[in-house]
């Protein structure tokens, strides 16, 4: 056995710093290249040709990495457009139907069974299906100018949909690499979070609030507690308890199990807390696209918000009552 001493110089006189695989990295290499030089020849053709849908059409048709290379050059994530084409399933929006040929491609489904494609659904479908490279095209031709897309996504998402970034301008190919960097910043943002946009209204109405554990669930019931989102006003005597779950993705199968714990902690306040109003803020296509766990999520609850705006608005009436 070696000494504690020599193991420590081990770690330290040979340290890598940074591990990496050589054959992987050239192998990457190749990649990151090969959709570089497709990206210079869609440029070339933009050029040349003009700006056409075509050029687009054929990118997603014949490239084998034609949607990564446009993903590329736009800064759209291949999960947020997973996402996108979700809504566009499980919506049903006349203007936004008509620019994305929903009916060529997008069969009836039950929205309750409905989950997000990966991504070789979507390749195949790219692949045998015009309709739906004209669909795929046409969200970053025109996306941007449907109310229903512009009303939905981020406005950090939505600047993605660019016409000006398929002509590679050069102010656009700026956007796309501030937006890449600052991606992971704007995501971890505590004001992106929606439990903050609670927080905002309670500090406007200057209502108190703190989170945690509700103090009598500490000694009684110390397995099934957990830390609530808001309480109000204090956790020795909670008027009203808040819990805040928005759910973005529609592939996560926690719902359930979400739905089983809410329940649970939903009898213990009627049993310690009888005099308190148990509300949820549920909201985000996951539950959207999870009916029968949305069914069993809201029965836990008083009363359920979501982060619309007139639910805001009927979420602020509802304070204002409760401590006029």
């Amino acid at each position: 056995m070696h000494t504690i001493e020599t193991k420590f110089k081990t770690v330290i006189g040979k340290n890598t710093f940074y591990f990496y695989n050589p054959v992987f990295q050239e192998k990457y290499e190749s990649y990151v290249n090969s959709l570089k030089e497709t990206l210079l020849v869609i440029k070339n053709q933009v050029e040349t040709q003009g700006l056409k849908k075509e050029i687009f059409e054929n990118l997603l048709k014949e490239r084998e990495n034609g949607l990564r290379v446009l993903l590329a050059l736009t800064g759209f994530s291949n999960e947020y457009l997973k996402r996108l084409i979700t809504v566009i399933r499980v919506c049903d929006n006349k203007e936004l139907n008509k620019l994305v040929y929903k009916e060529k491609w997008a069969e009836k489904e039950y929205i309750s069974n409905i989950a997000e494609w990966g991504d070789t659904a979507i390749l195949k479908l790219l692949k045998e299906n015009q309709y739906f490279r004209k669909a795929i095209v046409n969200l970053f031709f025109e996306g941007s100018t449907i109310p229903f897309i512009s009303n939905t996504l981020p406005l950090f998402e939505l600047k993605k949909l660019s016409i000006s970034k398929l002509k590679f301008d050069m102010p656009a190919m700026l956007d796309t690499l501030v937006r890449y960097k600052e991606k992971g910043s704007y995501s971890g943002k505590a004001e992106n979070n929606p439990e903050t946009l609670i927080k905002t209204l309670l500090d406007e109405l200057e209502i108190p609030f703190s989170k945690g554990d509700l103090t009598e669930l500490i000694d009684k019931a110390p397995v099934a507690k957990r830390t609530m989102d808001f309480i109000i006003p204090n956790k020795e005597k909670p008027k009203i308890i808040i819990e805040c779950s928005f759910i973005v993705t529609t592939s996560s199968s926690g719902q359930g199990d979400k739905a089983k714990t809410e329940n649970a902690i939903a009898k213990l306040i009627k049993e310690h807390y009888p005099k308190a109003k148990f509300i949820g803020f549920v909201d985000g296509i996951g539950w959207y696209v999870r009916k029968g766990d949305l069914k069993r999520m809201v029965t836990a609850y008083d009363d359920v918000f979501t982060f619309h705006k007139s639910e805001i608005d009927r979420f602020k009436t509802f304070l204002q009552k409760e401590f006029k």
